[in-house]
């Protein structure tokens, strides 16, 4: 449903300049001989650092921490002004620089960003973050994206940033696998990450989108008599998808600002265990959506 639109070659070649000279190439031409990722890794741990210039005098630095001491973190990168001195720092059990990110604009200011990755979940396979890093006018951190579920990034027709955020949503105990999933899109605006998503629900309430295609095929009225005769279905096996899917489609709902068709879906949920649902969900959407937890607090319960 949405594909990544790289930079042009110039934009890339303005930010990102290997120490050692290297051809130039277009951004979606495959090397032959492609240059190694710029990573470093807890497990198995690396041994090799990475340095590479950057325009207008910058660096960065990327590898293992050298430390006498236990850290918490094992792998960190930097980004040095012309003067050698750090103006931004990331560490963590994992941290890559991402040469395909790098060299986007992103606040549409013209100049290009520097994107690294960091794993923030300690090693547990679960967290990571990209780490969005301007260095115009000066050195600034412009934000931070939690990576979830899958993050992808396009461009809209006039060449602005469009940021597709898989976002977990809230209830239930579900298996890793079968955890509810929301897309939230955003925009950047004035340097800051901004909600965008009831400008794409059009889009998202598809069948030009898997998961609308996987709402509407799990939610079948058999499906729903199924969940419905059990009181917490989101821990048998043979619902746990069912159940997943009313959470899922309820959240996307909330995220596209369209209340009462998420308390409609909230209400397809067992009688039994549908008030204590309710509650733990709009507790867990209240700081971002006020209005919806108090018209969901609000609503009459049903039968």
């Amino acid at each position: 449903m949405r594909s990544l639109q790289l930079a042009p070659l110039i934009i890339l070649a303005a930010i990102l300049v290997p120490t050692s000279a290297t051809s130039a190439q277009s951004a979606q031409t495959i090397p032959s001989h492609a240059e190694p990722e710029i990573a470093c890794r807890a497990y198995p741990l690396s041994t090799q650092s990475f340095k590479r210039k950057l325009g207008d005098g910058y660096q960065i630095s990327l590898g293992p921490v050298h430390s006498a001491e236990p850290t918490e973190f094992v792998c960190t990168a930097a980004i040095y002004n012309p003067e050698g001195k750090v103006v931004y720092r990331t560490s963590g059990f994992n941290v890559t620089f991402d040469e395909h990110l790098s060299g986007q604009d992103f606040d549409d200011d013209g100049h290009p960003e520097v994107v690294f990755m960091t794993d923030t979940g300690g090693g547990n396979h679960c967290c990571w973050e990209y780490n969005v890093i301007s260095l115009y006018p000066k050195p600034h951190k412009l934000f931070d994206i939690p990576q979830d579920g899958l993050v992808q990034f396009e461009k809209d027709p006039q060449g602005k940033m469009i940021i597709w955020v898989r976002t977990q949503g809230p209830g239930g105990d579900f298996s890793m696998a079968s955890r509810p999933f929301a897309e939230r899109v955003y925009r950047v605006r004035e340097g800051k990450l901004a909600d965008a998503t009831p400008e794409f629900c059009a889009r998202i309430f598809s069948d030009k989108n898997s998961d609308f295609r996987h709402w509407t095929g799990i939610l079948s009225p058999e499906n729903l008599s199924l969940m419905q005769s059990i009181p917490q279905p989101d821990k048998p096996a043979d619902t746990e998808e069912i159940a997943s899917a009313v959470l899922a489609r309820a959240a996307q709902h909330v995220f596209c600002h369209q209340y009462d068709a998420a308390i409609a879906d909230l209400d397809l949920w067992p009688a039994s265990t549908r008030a204590k649902m309710k509650a733990d969900f709009a507790a867990s959407m209240k700081q971002d959506y006020p209005d919806f937890a108090a018209q969901l607090a609000q609503t009459p319960p049903t039968r």
